[in-house]
């Protein structure tokens, strides 16, 4: 059996939305009081997660949801995919001086918007690239789509020597915006905001100098088998026929119960052996000694350097630094991510990974957790170690507010 390939990250690029596009507290709960004027419990409902959310008065929403009412058309929505797309991977391109006709793999993860032709075809008709690109389109598969992608990407380079696969991960808003009263369903209108990533691999041995990190492991947990967490997050029609995306209360007891299975499996891959026995004895104990002893969380801080927890939430990051013991630097990126951007869904892992380097604190020989959960329920995890020490960047989504971070977020924000 041959050796696996090295699979490196060369770069990757986030995209940054235009300050016409900003939604302030206070322009979104005007929206909401005029696209919800019959609904003034929603609008209060609305305005109580937004104070409660962790984010800030800077992230995006596109044009179309700026109209009031909104107008989420498909013309209004493939302008928003072109856009955040294009963008991000126009600077990559720019990046890496990687021609669109060098790349051979190509996969676009977009949960919720998922047009014919597909968006893997949109990139490749405005690229013009190869005839015989491999190309896929993941529709479906939520907020942890993007490390899904990361991992087919890695399955494929495996086959297919001396070559580049394109990754681009986004959620496109436009036509997914609820307006309805369900109060499970306003949820995401407070969270999500534009965002998307383009992220270049490669298994090419000359790639091994210049790329920012080499993926060590990636560890996909599916939950779908159960009922309550095949449903927890559903798209689904409200009482009077609004299509939304309804958010269960259970959801992050699903999310802990998840973690938990990745974490068994992920531990005896990236931990010493002190903390691989000590989990073990723990995990027997219960099993014969007494079930009543308080499970071992082994210290995954020997282990990694850097975690990016899925800016999905406050609730989200705040149960992850709980149940793993991380300390507030640990999860600060995936807060000031939350804070600047929202929750972009797949792509939010980049933008805290982009923060992290943008604080000139990655360092060669760094590892790196990424932590992303979606509907399912899925739990998946990427394992980086960065191939060389990161300069701080001269642009990118942090470069013009980074000395402004991290900033106090207060448990409300009073509007």
């Amino acid at each position: 059996m041959s050796k696996p390939r090295s699979i490196y990250l060369v770069d990757y690029a986030c995209y940054k939305p235009p300050v016409t596009c900003r939604v302030p507290f206070a322009t979104f709960m005007e929206h909401s009081r005029l696209n919800l004027s019959d609904a003034p419990k929603s609008v209060d409902f609305q305005m109580r997660i937004l104070e409660r959310s962790g984010l800030g008065e800077e992230t995006c929403l596109p044009p179309a949801i700026h109209y009031i009412p909104p107008q989420p058309t498909m013309a209004a929505a493939r302008d928003e995919a072109e856009l955040v797309i294009f963008s991000a991977i126009d600077s990559l391109l720019k990046k890496t001086g990687i021609k669109p006709k060098d790349i051979d793999i190509l996969i676009v993860n977009c949960s919720l918007f998922s047009p014919t032709p597909s968006l893997s075809a949109m990139v490749i008709n405005k690229y013009k690239m190869r005839s015989n690109i491999k190309s896929f389109n993941l529709s479906g598969m939520g907020c942890s789509a993007g490390l899904i992608s990361i991992d087919l990407a890695r399955d494929l380079l495996q086959v297919h020597p001396n070559s580049y696969a394109l990754v681009v991960s986004t959620e496109i808003i436009t036509p997914n915006y609820y307006q309805g009263n369900n109060r499970a369903m306003l949820l995401p209108n407070c969270l999500f905001r534009m965002g998307g990533a383009a992220i270049l691999l490669s298994n090419r041995r000359r790639e091994k100098t210049r790329a920012k990190y080499r993926l060590v492991h990636v560890v996909r947990t599916h939950k779908g088998a159960d009922d309550k967490a095949y449903k927890c997050v559903f798209e689904e029609e409200d009482a009077e026929g609004k299509v939304g995306i309804s958010l269960q209360k259970d959801l992050m007891v699903i999310a802990g119960e998840s973690l938990k299975s990745n974490i068994t499996t992920i531990g005896p891959l990236v931990l010493p052996a002190s903390e691989q026995l000590l989990f073990l004895f723990m995990l027997i104990g219960r099993k014969i000694i007494n079930p009543k002893w308080k499970p071992y969380i082994p210290n995954f801080k020997q282990a990694f350097e850097h975690f990016c927890i899925h800016a999905g939430g406050r609730a989200v990051i705040d149960e992850l630094q709980k149940n793993l013991q991380l300390s507030a630097e640990h999860v600060e990126a995936s807060r000031m991510t939350l804070h600047r951007f929202g929750n972009t869904s797949s792509s939010s892992l980049w933008y805290e990974l982009s923060y992290i380097e943008a604080k000139g604190r990655m360092k060669k020989g760094d590892r790196i957790w990424q932590i992303a959960f979606g509907s399912g329920f899925k739990c998946n995890s990427a394992v980086w170690k960065c191939n060389r020490t990161i300069k701080t960047p001269t642009e990118g989504p942090w470069f013009d507010c980074i000395d402004r971070y991290p900033v106090h977020i207060p448990e409300i924000v009073k509007m």
